[in-house]
């Protein structure tokens, strides 16, 4: 859970030395990683950045006042970062500036105090001072880390904490189950087969969008930073990135306050959802070069303002927390816009057919509504004309095990075909040496 921070001036000349301390340790790991592999083809790890943390702080005795957790939470984050270079997850490392550097972390229960019941309350710093700060926690426990974090020009402390003695799922766990379709007119679909339910993207990115665009344009307008050129920005350039940027939080704010609404009147009367199975990433990928370039990018536009990725994150945190079952129906397999949910036909339609009318069955619906209900009807096994199975799907509660039958079936296909494999590859191998052998007999 995150907290407002709220210090004075002294305090916060003192949380912004800290940030700049983590920060130039943070370069000076990733230096050092990169000058003793390129010199002496000698690679750090982090065992090693860890040991030389005291003598490190006999040089520069700054770093004598700022908790050895912290320090050494900052040398882990430099590990991760080259892990996910060497795995190909993340671009190389680089050197940190003080506006790309949000904060530091308090690993442990040292150096750091809360005064708090999960409603507000006071945060003891270590060499900082006292801070209040502002917030609520659903749940509240045992403090075990603190991430401070700067955004926006203001301060926050994210805290995790062991819920002790804390009664998660309700005590009358709600029995109905509902299929939930994403779109951008309607961000949510909901039905129970029965009733109907339709909400309406709040377009807050749209709503916003002028204020936005004014912003930026005046900030075009002032000096900005040229590093090459060795020009600084301008107080007035300072002045407009902090309103285009005040603006943009405002927009993520409202989307995240509205999702946490949705999600919780969703789970508040269900248990059970399904919903389709969505690659956002690849939804909205920008478009090639042709005619429909502007289309696409309108397109991606409304998908990110209405959030489908975090709409389905909360959902299904928020069910699993109450433990109920959270599905994702295969998309490619099931085809839930394309599918009749009464007799299981399949006709393609375009996006600009917005009514599900069958050839069929001649049933007639609205087309976000029918993809909700084939979803719902998959789910629960009972949609005509597919032979429907939990064990496809995403399921993921704690109530549940096929999904670890289906993860150990993969497996066990998957040993079976490495090792089929290997004994193609032993064969090949024997078949080289046999005629090689041969060759060497008739010389």
């Amino acid at each position: 859970m995150t907290f407002r921070l709220y210090p004075n001036k002294q305090i916060e000349q003192y949380l912004r030395y800290h940030r700049k301390l983590h920060k130039d340790l943070y370069n000076a790991a990733v230096n050092n990683r990169f000058y003793q592999y390129q010199n002496f083809n000698h690679s750090v790890d982090y065992i090693e950045q860890q040991n030389c943390l005291p003598a490190f702080k006999d040089v520069w005795i700054e770093y004598k006042q700022i908790n050895s957790q912290a320090l050494q939470a900052t040398l882990k984050r430099v590990d991760f970062a080259f892990e996910r270079w060497f795995k190909g997850l993340g671009k190389r490392p680089k050197f940190k500036s003080i506006r790309h550097y949000s904060g530091w972390t308090y690993p442990a229960k040292t150096g750091y105090f809360v005064e708090s019941d999960g409603e507000s309350g006071y945060l003891n710093l270590s060499k900082i001072g006292r801070i209040q700060m502002r917030g609520q926690a659903k749940y509240w426990g045992k403090p075990t880390t603190c991430t401070i974090v700067y955004r926006n020009g203001k301060w926050y402390a994210s805290i995790t904490v062991d819920v002790l003695n804390q009664v998660l799922k309700p005590e009358i766990l709600p029995i109905s189950a509902i299929g939930i379709d994403l779109g951008c007119k309607s961000a949510l679909s909901i039905t129970d087969g029965e009733n109907h339910q339709q909400i309406d993207a709040p377009k807050f990115l749209r709503n916003a969008e002028h204020l936005i665009k004014k912003a930026s344009q005046d900030k075009r307008r002032k000096r900005a930073p040229n590093r090459k050129k060795k020009i600084k920005a301008s107080r007035r350039f300072k002045k407009a990135q902090l309103k285009v940027s005040k603006l943009t939080r405002k927009v993520a704010n409202q989307r995240q306050n509205w999702v946490h609404q949705v999600a919780t009147e969703i789970v508040s009367s269900n248990s059970f959802v399904a919903t389709e199975k969505l690659e956002v990433k690849n939804m909205t990928r920008k478009a090639k070069k042709g005619k429909r370039k502007k289309q696409k990018a309108g397109l991606n536009k409304s998908i990110l303002d209405v959030g489908f990725g975090m709409l389905r994150s909360t959902i299904k945190y928020k069910i699993e927390q109450i433990g109920g079952v959270f599905i994702e129906v295969p998309t490619r397999q099931v085809k839930p816009s394309q599918t009749c949910p009464k007799c299981g036909n399949q006709h393609k339609k375009t996006l600009d057919i917005r009514v599900h009318q069958c050839s069929v069955c001649n049933y007639l619906q609205d087309r976000d509504i029918a993809a909700a209900e084939v979803m719902l009807y998959w789910a629960k096994g009972i949609l005509p004309g597919l032979g429907t199975s939990l064990v496809d799907a995403e399921s993921s509660s704690s109530t549940s095990r096929t999904r670890k039958t289906a993860a150990s079936m993969k497996q066990l296909g998957a040993m079976k075909r490495q090792k089929s494999v290997e004994v193609s590859v032993k064969n090949e191998l024997r078949d080289v040496e046999t005629h090689s052998s041969g060759g060497a007999n008739c010389g």
